[in-house]
């Protein structure tokens, strides 16, 4: 590893996001040249290459883009790892995820809002040269108009160049747009889920901002009006208009789970009764909830973009409601317009398959605990494996099948045989039919058939599927963040101003027609008019729940102030079961904007790490490390003292 005459890049501040992603990498190219694990770099290389590259940062840079370029990187040397045999690439690309968190842990509250939550400007002349309008994206009609403001990410990638270095593979080299065009219009919370940065997404620094923008304390719109902006900024319930809590992630998860709950109920009232002639009402009250369902999916999808959207683990799920609904609908328009009984049954057969994908997004609130987040990544990586294995499944049971077929023309069909054999691979007692397929070959062909899948494949299956469930387990806190971060930022960081709560997004859809005979100005008024005609009672809960929330815990301060001056033995006051209620992430007392405030208070690298910075093991061997260093140097300067000056 080549350390010495190695010198942080030169950032003014000035540069577009593509200048300064060039100069990130071509350090991390010079300073990364063998391969490493994530907890070497921690551990040992941090220290004496990555480390100047941080204090540089914290000290004396002050670009916004900074973090997103990071991670970015982090992505673009990931893509080159297909061109390495050594891994070098793979460990450039850990270091740009350490280098990122690092940066942000030394941040103050403000600045790490400001840096993980910026977006990407979509003016080619970096972050100082966009302007206001870049975060103004409050018209929906305009972001839905042009797919391409928030079609941000890695689709349709595979045709470019994705090679950072030149010829000898010593300076790390961009195109000209390749990063800043892959990840406009996406902040560095954003970037980080793209390009599944799970360290990143998972230390505390990171977390404790999506747990304010989780909780309402961080939001990206506190007014719905005619001039409102996008931009994160800490939360003021004195100057924040109160349909903006329309917006926060958990409210919006506590009125999603009210939504599926009713889509549920509408769901069992239609199929209970089953009648076949005509539209029951339940079944008119399920399809309109199916489509203000899907209307809200395709608005989310449109949003976020391909990529992002499926990050998301229930994505699947929700696809799937879609199209069995869609499927449902059809079928039964046939079956009552064409007087079509088969097409009616059919519709209900659809409908019933609906509840494997319905019922369990119903509990995917659960998704947010702990315990069930963490089985999730894990299920998730268990499909992908079994469906790898699947294809060598595949390949032998059709050998098999095809002898035995052949074996017994005659006696058994290519349909009853296929069954059968599937009897045999999941352990029923066929093997007496071995002589009907054929006296000779017949039973030790299904003895070997018998041993291959229900020895020798189930039991490897068996095995990949633990070594897959292990393997997800040793990351498991990481895997659930990374998921729960997701959902918050899909929830969080759209450009819609106007957000309607399904089913009541259906009722827009009235306005689309005027926008043949209407400017998009009015047309937006008319939006927030409809926006805060129908959400009242929503509101009404939201501020009532606040208010009572915030009167508990003054409360609940109130008597631990009498407590502590009646002294250590007064008997405890009959409120001091309140102390579970749940207080806010970050600060809610009034703050002036974010981008009036000056940057200053930041953890300087050149004192040493704060106490917050030693808890882990990597932590503390950096910090061993560096006094490691300083002591050589002290050594150093008295040896040359008494050289000097010799007694």
């Amino acid at each position: 590893m080549r350390t010495s005459a190695l010198f942080p890049p030169e950032i003014a501040g000035d540069e577009s996001f593509d200048q300064l992603a060039r100069k990130l990498a071509t350090y991390v190219t010079k300073a990364i040249e063998s391969p490493h694990s994530f907890d070497e770099l921690k551990k040992v290389v941090y220290g004496r290459s990555l480390r100047p590259l941080v204090r540089y940062l914290v000290d004396g840079v002050h670009h916004e883009g900074v973090v997103s370029a990071l991670l970015a990187l982090r992505w673009r040397f990931s893509t080159c790892e297909d061109d390495d045999d050594r891994g070098v690439n793979e460990t450039r690309a850990m270091a740009c995820e350490i280098v990122a968190w690092r940066f942000v842990a030394h941040l103050t509250e403000r600045e790490a809002i400001d840096y993980l939550c910026t977006e990407l400007p979509l003016s080619k002349e970096g972050f100082q040269s966009a302007d206001s309008e870049t975060a103004e994206n409050g018209d929906s009609q305009t972001q839905l108009d042009d797919p391409d403001e928030r079609t941000p990410l890695l689709d349709g990638t595979e045709n470019e160049d994705t090679s950072l270095y030149d010829e000898d593979r010593n300076t790390a080299e961009l195109s000209s747009d390749s990063l800043a065009a892959q990840f406009v219009s996406l902040n560095a919370l954003e970037i980080a889920a793209v390009v599944e940065a799970k360290h990143f997404m998972g230390e505390k620094s990171i977390q404790r901002v999506i747990n304010g923008i989780w909780n309402g304390d961080i939001i990206f719109w506190d007014s719905i009006s005619m001039h409102s902006t996008k931009k994160a900024r800490l939360y003021n319930r004195n100057k924040s208009d109160p349909y903006c809590r329309l917006r926060v992630p958990l409210y919006l998860k506590v009125f999603e789970v009210l939504f599926f709950v009713t889509l549920l109920a509408s769901y069992y009232a239609a199929l209970i009764p089953k009648q076949s002639e005509r539209f029951m009402p339940a079944e008119w009250l399920l399809y309109i909830w199916l489509l203000a369902f899907s209307y809200n999916e395709f608005g989310e999808f449109w949003d976020a973009g391909l990529t992002f959207y499926t990050t998301d683990f229930w994505s699947s799920w929700d696809l799937g409601i879609i199209a069995t609904g869609l499927a449902s609908f059809i079928s039964r328009m046939v079956g009552i317009f064409g007087d079509n009984e088969r097409a009616t049954t059919v519709s209900f057969d659809i409908l019933s398959v609906q509840a494997l994908f319905l019922v369990p997004r119903v509990f995917s609130i659960l998704s947010l605990h702990p315990y069930f987040g963490m089985l999730l990544p894990a299920l998730k990586e268990m499909t992908k494996d079994f469906m790898r294995f699947i294809g060598l499944v595949a390949i032998l049971y059709l050998g098999f099948d095809t002898t035995f077929t052949f074996l017994a023309r005659g006696t058994y069909s290519f349909a009853k045989m296929n069954w059968l054999l599937v009897k045999v691979f999941f352990g029923s007692g066929y093997l007496d039919v071995a002589d009907q397929i054929s006296p000779i070959l017949g039973p030790p062909l299904m003895l070997v058939f018998v041993c291959l899948t229900n020895i020798l494949l189930i039991t490897s299956l068996i095995s990949l599927l633990s070594a897959s469930l292990n393997r997800v387990m040793e990351h498991a806190r990481d895997e659930y963040l990374f998921v729960y971060s997701v959902y918050v930022l899909e929830a969080a960081t759209s450009n819609r101003l106007t957000y309607f709560l399904p089913p009541l997004n259906l009722v827009p859809m009235v306005l689309r027609p005027l926008r043949l005979i209407l400017g998009a100005e009015i047309l937006r008024s008319l939006r927030i008019v409809l926006l805060k005609g129908t959400h009242v009672p929503f509101v009404a809960l939201i501020l009532a729940y606040e208010n009572g929330r915030l009167y508990l815990n003054q409360r609940r301060n109130a008597n631990s102030s009498s407590r502590s001056l009646r002294g250590p033995n007064s008997p405890k006051g009959v409120h001091g079961s309140l102390a579970a209620v749940r207080k806010p992430a970050l600060s809610k007392r009034p703050s002036p904007p974010l981008e009036r405030e000056a940057r200053t208070g930041r953890k300087p690298m050149a004192q040493p790490d704060p106490p917050a910075a030693l808890e882990t093991e990597e932590d503390l061997g950096a910090a061993v490390a560096a006094l490691q260093m300083q002591l050589e140097h002290v050594a150093l300067m008295i040896a040359k003292r008494k050289e000097a000056n010799p007694a």
